[in-house]
């Protein structure tokens, strides 16, 4: 069975020994087949909830900077962003190389910096920006004010949005197939009002979610001894 929306509702009319789903009739829909659509949806909602940062909603963003301009918007579907991954990427035409930019507190900039927003006669003011602050408004913004259209490259985190097609493949890796399942049996239990087997299933939702935890997120980092020896 392929590795989709339907794929996955079929996986549950499965285990309730219901008919299956087409790719046909899976758009109309009603009723107690339409509630398990939303099941696969809510236990994928319920998954991409639990971490900011699953590596598999992991974005690699670039954008274009505008001379002069020093606000620019986060994504529309962006859930956290990476601070310490924004540069500057190498331009030939521009002549810049790669450059990391350093992270500048909001306070600081508006106590050192603001006043370079609005002073736009004064191009003097403008180079290839260093440091990188983020606003309260969903914004990120660059000091300096860019001198030219600088390519910025950073990473963040998205937040998917619904399945809706048949044929829509979830962000949530292949290998973790059962535990979406288990999360959607759920509600369809629920649904069907047999509390004591939602229970269950809830139960291992659960601990698939704390495993894929333990997979990817709860990881230790080593520090290394680089002082010379005598």
């Amino acid at each position: 069975m392929a590795y989709d929306f339907l794929g996955l509702t079929n996986d549950v009319n499965r285990r309730l020994n219901e008919v299956e789903l087409t790719s046909i009739t899976f758009a109309s829909a009603v009723g107690f087949y339409s509630s398990l659509k939303e099941g696969v949806n809510s236990a994928l909602r319920t998954i991409n909830h639990q971490e900011f940062e699953w590596p598999f909603n992991h974005i690699l963003a670039e954008e274009e900077l505008s001379a002069g301009v020093t606000r620019y918007g986060y994504p529309s579907d962006a859930k956290s962003v990476d601070m310490d991954s924004f540069r500057i990427k190498r331009d030939a035409t521009l002549g810049n190389e790669t450059k990391r930019l350093r992270i500048l507190s909001y306070e600081d900039y508006l106590d050192k910096h603001v006043d370079d927003e609005y002073n736009t006669g004064d191009t003097s003011i403008r180079s290839i920006p260093t440091h990188v602050f983020r606003s309260p408004s969903q914004e990120f913004g660059v000091h300096p004010v860019p001198d030219k259209d600088y390519p910025l490259v950073y990473e963040y985190y998205t937040f998917p949005a619904d399945l809706i097609l048949h044929s829509d493949v979830p962000t949530v890796p292949e290998q973790f197939r059962s535990i979406i399942v288990e999360g959607a049996m759920y509600y369809a239990y629920m649904f069907r009002g047999d509390n004591e087997s939602s229970q269950l299933s809830l139960q291992k939702f659960n601990q698939g979610i704390k495993d894929m935890r333990g997979i990817y997120i709860n990881r230790y980092e080593y520090l290394r001894d680089t002082r010379k020896a005598f």
